[in-house]
């Protein structure tokens, strides 16, 4: 069987990753045709019910359940791993009100956590939705006043002579006590859950390979990352790539309820079915 598999070129994906891609690990039975795309094109994909397995924002997958089920290993979890706002010109929050703002995908989670946080505010800025790596020169530009920064931006906006207004993954962390969901990795259900666990338990594989023979994927890496700086390829991975990602955890199944109810709400799609994720 050929399953259709879409996740991100940032470094995190592609060291969980690469063992399976490589075919260093493998799903009995299974082969995968891979693709790479921009989270925010990824998000689109599994909207539009393209791949069979595929990393997606947590706040995304809110709007695929009835088609996928949520796999427990592969994702990105966390605290201290969160979406920032940046700005070229020291403002606050509250300056923000009917001002150009640009965000790496209204899909995203960060795109969702940045919502909430304004609602709760009263603010209402005009977004501007952008490639995630486009949101930095954006605001350095003077194009939009401030910038929703996912990625490796997190490590690098100060040198593109920005300033941190705020942490919205802290401010989740801080309201809710709970880590932030950033990713998560969403499989058909149609293929049914013998395959659904033969799938999750490759992914983890795949990272244990990686851990165990870092050198491996050293190449792959480099070749798509965006930042090919190896000092913010190596953090990047520190950062994004937690236990969580070897499994979701309890907590990480409360705080990704949690996002996934507040994505529902926003979109109007009524209360959480009862089997989101694969059992543990």
């Amino acid at each position: 069987m050929r399953l259709q598999f879409h996740y991100s070129p940032c470094p995190n994906d592609t060291f969980i990753f690469h063992a399976l891609a490589a075919g260093l690990v493998r799903v009995p039975g299974v082969e995968f045709g891979i693709t790479l795309a921009d989270v925010e094109r990824l998000n689109e994909a599994a909207s539009a019910g393209l791949p069979d397995v595929c990393k997606v924002s947590v706040a995304a997958a809110a709007g695929v359940l009835g088609e996928y089920r949520l796999l427990r290993a592969g994702g990105a979890l966390g605290r201290g791993v969160g979406p920032i706002l940046v700005s070229s010109q020291g403002q606050r929050l509250e300056d923000l009100h009917g001002k150009r703002v640009a965000i790496p995908g209204r899909r995203t989670t960060a795109n969702l956590i940045f919502g909430l946080l304004c609602r709760e505010r009263g603010i209402r800025p005009e977004l501007v939705e952008l490639v995630y790596d486009q949101v930095m020169p954006a605001v350095t530009s003077g194009g939009c006043a401030a910038g929703v920064v996912i990625h490796e931006g997190r490590f690098t906006y100060a040198e593109h002579g920005l300033t941190r207004l705020l942490d919205l993954g802290a401010w989740w962390e801080e309201d809710r006590g709970l880590p932030i969901p950033l990713g998560c990795i969403i499989l058909r259900r149609s293929l049914g859950l013998d395959l659904a666990r033969a799938v999750n338990a490759g992914i983890r594989a795949s990272l244990e390979h990686a851990r165990a023979h870092p050198e491996a994927s050293l190449g792959y890496i480099r070749q798509h990352a965006q930042e090919m700086d190896e000092g913010v390829i190596a953090r990047h991975i520190e950062t994004f790539v937690t236990e969580a990602s070897l499994d979701i955890g309890p907590e990480g199944e409360a705080a990704t309820l949690a996002l996934l109810a507040e994505a529902r709400r926003a979109e109007g799609l009524g209360d959480l079915p009862p089997d989101v994720f694969l059992e543990a």
